[in-house]
């Protein structure tokens, strides 16, 4: 399956955002539970992340990156990549 790659900025104040991190967490939870190799992440420097994870399409992560509570509730701006693995 490919590779995917969410990268975020966040748009929100940080209370705001903290507000839905958990239904984030368990969201990827899920995608891991359903086979899709899902991580999630933030720059160490506040204000942004990537998720990775597997789909069989570029519609099909669209679908997951638009159910994702962080995208539902407003709180990031993204770009969407298939990510090419090179070297396993």
């Amino acid at each position: 399956m490919p590779w995917f790659a969410k990268i975020e900025s966040g748009i929100v104040e940080k209370p705001i955002f903290d507000r839905h991190v958990s239904a984030h967490k368990a969201y990827v939870r899920d995608l891991i539970d359903k086979g899709h190799q899902a991580r999630s992440g933030y720059w160490r420097r506040r204000g942004g992340g990537m998720m990775i994870f597997q789909a069989e399409s570029m519609e099909e992560a669209q679908a997951i990156v638009d159910r994702d509570p962080l995208v539902k509730n407003g709180c990031v701006e993204y770009e969407l990549y298939e990510w090419c693995v090179v070297v396993e």
